[in-house]
C-alpha cells in the first residue's frame, strides 16, 4: 500500500491513482494502515482538495467497505441529510410522511455532538425505541412498515468510521471533499434511488455563509449524482430556531402535533418542501405541487401520525404506549422539572430569537453534548411562544426554557439575550434560499 504515491498526487494537483486509491480505503477500513499515514493522507487533502471525480472513487470505496442494502423492484427507495440545526426534527416527520405517499425509506442518522442532539438522541427519547438496526433488520422494518429510522452503525461504511475519528483529532474536520465523501456514503449504501440535502446555512449552521453552504451542497449533488442517485439540495437559513420547540423530547411533541393536523407551519413547510422534491423525482407523472399535495394531505389526515406509530412499534416501542404517544406525547416523554419563562419587556415586534445562544444554553444544560460519550438529557430545551415577525405586548411569553438544574445569574441574564424586541414591524423569517442541482459542467 503505497500511500505515499498518493500524498504526492494529491500535492501536486494530479489524480490519483484509482485502484490504489481503493486499497487505500479498504486497508483503512480493516484496520490494516498505521494512523499517522491516514492522518498524512486526510492532511493533504485537508490542504490541497481532490477532485469531485476522486470523491465520487473514495466515496464508492467507503460504501464497498460494509454492508450495503439491496433492494426488490417497487416504490421508490429514498431519504434526505440535513447538516443539523436548532429545532431540525423534519426527518422525524418526514420518514413516515413518505412512506404514506408511496416511498421506501432506510434512513440512517446519528447522534447531535454540539447544540441539541441529533435525530437519534430525539427518537431515543420515546420509551423503548430501539434505534440499533442491522442492515437486514432495516430492510424488514422498510419492508414492514415503509420506513425506519436507524443510528449510523460499523456495518455501513467502516472506512468512513475509522476516517472520521481521525479528522476529529486531526483538524481536517472542515475538508469539503471529506465532509462529502463521509454523509454521501452512508446514503450511498442505503440503496437510494433519490437523495434531498438539506444544507443549512447561518450563524446556528455549520456553514455560516451562503457561499460555504453552496460549495457544500454542489460537492455533496455532484458526488452523490456521479454514484447514481438522482439528488437535489436545498439550502436553508438557519439563524432562527426552527418550528417552536427546540430539544430532543420536546421536539418530538411538536412532530406530533404537526402529524395531528395542526402543529407549526415552519417545521411542516421544511417537511412538506423536502418530501415534495423526492416525490417529484421518483413517481411519474408527480409535479412539485403534486408532491406537495400528497406530503400535506397525509399531515392532515393523520395517516403520517397512523405511520409514525407503526415505525414505534417496529422498532421496539410497546402498542398501548405508542398509541398514547401520539394521542398526548406529554403523558409519554420525559418532562424536566423547571421551567423559566422570559416576557416581553415592552410592546414591538420579535426581530431576533437567537438560535445560537438558545443551543448553547441548551448545550450547557444538557441537551447536547460537549464529548461524544455525554449523556443527553431528553427533558432540556426551549418552547417558543412567539417568533421573528411577531407582534407582542409588554409582559407576553415570548420563550420557555426546560430545565433540570436551577438557573445562575448568568444564565438568567444569557437567557434574557436570546430575545431581541423592536418598536418597528420586522419579517417572518425566510427559510428556503437557494436550490443546487447537478453542474453539469462538472465531470
Amino acid at each position: 500500500m503505497d500511500v505515499e504515491s498518493l500524498i504526492h498526487s494529491i500535492e501536486r494537483g494530479s489524480p490519483q491513482d484509482t485502484e490504489s486509491l481503493k486499497s487505500f480505503v479498504q486497508h483503512v477500513g480493516e484496520g490494516q494502515l498505521p494512523i499517522e499515514q491516514a492522518t498524512r493522507w486526510l492532511k493533504a487533502v485537508h490542504r490541497h482538495g481532490i477532485s469531485v471525480n476522486e470523491t465520487v472513487i473514495l466515496t464508492e470505496a467507503m460504501i464497498n467497505s460494509g454492508a450495503r442494502l439491496t433492494w426488490s423492484s417497487g416504490a421508490p427507495v429514498v431519504d434526505k441529510h440535513s447538516t443539523g440545526g436548532v429545532g431540525d426534527k423534519m426527518s422525524l416527520i418526514l420518514a413516515p410522511a413518505l412512506a404514506v405517499c408511496g416511498c421506501r425509506v432506510p434512513m440512517l442518522a446519528g447522534r447531535g455532538l454540539g447544540h441539541t442532539g441529533g435525530t437519534i438522541d430525539k427518537l431515543e427519547a420515546i420509551p423503548g425505541f430501539n434505534c440499533h438496526l442491522s442492515p437486514e433488520a432495516m430492510q424488514a422494518a422498510v419492508d414492514a412498515v415503509g420506513c425506519c429510522i436507524a443510528v449510523q452503525n460499523e456495518a455501513i461504511a467502516p472506512a468512513d468510521g475509522v476516517l472520521y475519528s481521525i479528522r476529529d483529532i486531526s483538524d481536517t474536520i472542515d475538508s469539503l471533499p471529506l465532509i462529502t465523501a463521509s454523509i454521501i456514503s452512508k446514503k450511498a449504501a442505503e440503496g437510494l434511488e433519490a437523495l434531498v440535502l438539506d444544507v443549512k446555512c447561518g450563524s446556528a449552521a455549520f456553514m455560516q455563509t451562503i457561499e460555504e453552504a453552496e460549495a457544500l451542497a454542489r460537492s455533496m449533488v455532484n458526488t452523490a449524482e456521479g454514484l447514481g442517485i438522482r439528488t437535489i439540495a436545498q439550502i436553508t437559513s438557519m439563524d432562527q430556531p426552527i418550528g417552536t420547540h427546540v430539544g430532543n423530547a420536546l421536539e418530538v411533541i411538536e412532530c406530533i402535533e404537526v402529524m395531528q393536523g395542526h402543529g407549526d407551519n415552519d417545521t411542516k413547510e421544511l417537511v412538506v418542501m423536502q418530501g415534495a422534491v423526492l416525490l417529484a423525482m421518483t413517481m411519474d407523472d408527480v409535479s412539485i405541487e403534486d408532491g406537495r399535495n400528497m406530503m400535506e394531505t397525509c399531515l392532515k389526515n393523520g395517516t403520517a401520525l397512523e405511520r409514525f406509530k407503526m415505525m414505534c412499534i417496529q422498532q421496539g416501542v410497546e402498542p398501548e404506549l405508542a398509541e398514547e404517544l401520539i394521542r398526548i406525547p406529554q403523558s409519554v416523554l420525559p418532562s424536566a422539572a423547571n421551567q423559566t419563562t422570559v416576557l416581553a419587556h415592552e410592546d414591538g415586534g420579535v426581530h431576533d430569537l437567537n438560535a445560537m445562544k438558545m443551543a448553547v444554553l441548551a448545550r450547557k444544560h444538557g441537551a447536547g453534548r460537549f464529548k461524544r460519550d455525554d449523556v443527553i438529557a431528553a427533558d432540556v430545551g426551549f418552547v417558543l411562544h412567539a417568533k421573528m415577525g411577531d407582534q407582542v405586548h409588554k409582559n407576553m411569553p415570548i420563550i420557555t426554557f426546560h430545565h433540570q438544574r436551577d438557573l445562575d445569574e448568568e444564565d438568567l441574564n444569557f437567557l434574557q439575550e436570546i430575545t431581541t424586541i423592536g418598536s418597528d414591524s420586522c419579517k417572518p423569517v425566510k427559510r428556503h434560499l437557494k436550490t443546487v442541482k447537478r453542474d453539469s459542467t462538472k465531470p
